[in-house]
């Protein structure tokens, strides 16, 4: 192999019948004797549960990376080889295999043919494919979505998921009071041509009392919000495959339950809770916006809304903790975590940007 000129590729590896290990191995050895190719790094090889909810043995994971002079068609028709050789019997798309080699990366290009899309499509929404990555890989960019592999991972929560034109494509933007969940929202449904629900804040008849030191009506400003936002998130009110947006995640609720309510009040709220979360669909996606909390207060003192003039420091920093703890063992999508004090979302540039790699997110 010419070493001044060759790429250097990712290829996933996978198996979930036979000798998972014995084959895995055997399929890393025969890359490595291809002509023009030569294997540089093998990850550690993960177990993973079979995608889309199929009953299956469960999967041995790993990547490797190769350096080769093949172009990537050529490089794939040898994979494809290997995998023949070893057994590997074509039925279903998610259906067992003695054994997977997909192409993950060529170098930086971007390959969208009949034969051959790459980056593969899926990756990013693959933890058994970031995690073992990531051991040799960390800071290689992503070239379509410009990300390190390291952060495409951390979104996933050591998740794997799957995009389905069977589900409402929800993309919910989470964050503290103040920080810009609105602006943001309203802009990425723009940019994605698409509806941006809002929260129901300036219809909740309750809510200027209660800020006002109301706690007796706190229930009833906690089940207002509630009720609405079930309404809106309803299994029947969303369509399968249409995106939209909304400027808050369904998940908050018991946040500001916990948070405004007293122990009785609590009990109350959590069993119609209970009675009702399980209708509400899921977001694909979270885009999790976070600031410093003092930020946020000034954003909320120059917004001057009344019912907010009785928010403190301290009542934003307990709602960020809380925040940080809810994507913290989140598993229900990937989740975009964007740093306001990086991110402008008043400039349409930047949303525009993120839209599009929302998309990569989302079933269109």
């Amino acid at each position: 192999m010419n070493e001044t000129s060759h790429t250097t590729a990712w290829i996933g590896l996978g198996a979930n019948i036979g000798s998972r290990e014995a084959t895995l191995r055997q399929a890393v050895a025969m890359l490595d004797n291809l002509e023009g190719v030569r294997v540089l790094t093998v990850s550690d090889l993960i177990e993973s549960a079979p995608l889309g909810n199929v009953q299956q043995p469960s999967y041995l994971n790993g990547v490797v990376s190769v350096a080769t002079n093949l172009g990537a068609e050529a490089l794939l028709d040898c994979m494809q080889a290997i995998e023949s050789s070893l057994g590997r019997v074509r039925t279903d798309h998610w259906g067992p295999r003695t054994v997977d080699l997909d192409l993950l990366l060529y170098g930086d290009e971007i390959i969208d043919t009949e034969t051959l899309t790459v980056p593969h499509a899926a990756m990013h929404l693959r933890s058994f494919v970031l995690k073992p990555m990531c051991q040799a890989g960390a800071d290689v960019i992503h070239p379509v979505l410009k990300r390190s592999i390291q952060e495409l991972a951390a979104r996933l929560n050591g998740g794997d998921f799957w995009l389905s034109g069977d589900r409402p494509q929800l993309i919910s933007v989470a964050g503290v009071i103040g920080v810009g969940k609105t602006t943001l929202a309203r802009g990425l449904a723009e940019a994605l041509d698409c509806e941006m629900v809002p929260e129901a804040y300036d219809t909740n008849p309750y809510m200027v009392e209660v800020y006002a030191g109301r706690k007796d009506l706190a229930l009833d400003s906690q089940l207002y919000f509630l009720h609405s936002r079930v309404k809106q998130l309803h299994r029947g009110a969303l369509e399968p495959t249409k995106a939209v947006v909304t400027d808050y995640v369904f998940d908050k609720e018991m946040i500001y339950a916990r948070r405004t309510l007293d122990a009785s009040q609590f009990v109350a709220y959590s069993a119609e809770y209970d009675a009702v979360a399980a209708e509400v669909v899921s977001p694909v996606l979270v885009v999790y916006m976070h600031d410093l909390a003092a930020s946020c207060l000034k954003r909320i003192g120059l917004r001057n809304r009344p019912y907010e003039k009785g928010l403190d420091l301290a009542a934003l920093e307990g709602f960020a903790a809380d925040y940080r703890q809810l994507f913290a063992a989140w598993d229900k999508s990937p989740v975009l975590r964007l740093d306001v004090g990086n991110f402008n979302c008043m400039n349409w540039r930047e949303v525009k940007a993120l839209a599009e790699e929302v998309r990569c997110y989302i079933w269109t």
